[in-house]
């Protein structure tokens, strides 16, 4: 909260980790509840447990830097 999802996945990508940004097709929904936008991430069957833990500590150091 506070941050916004195109900022972080700004950050994420600057990192080398892929994140979607956006409404996701769902903006009636995201402007009904006052949301700016999320981030998505899409895992398959060949994403392995460690990229994973890297897409985490990504994302703590993103919200670190920008709070």
């Amino acid at each position: 909260e506070g941050v916004h999802p195109y900022d972080v996945g700004g950050l994420l990508d600057k990192m080398g980790i892929a994140l979607r940004t956006g409404h996701h097709c769902a903006q009636p929904v995201m402007a009904y509840y006052k949301i700016p936008g999320t981030l998505r991430a899409s895992f398959a069957m060949y994403n392995t447990r460690a990229e994973i833990d890297l897409m985490m500590e990504g994302l703590e150091k993103a919200l670190q830097m920008l709070r």
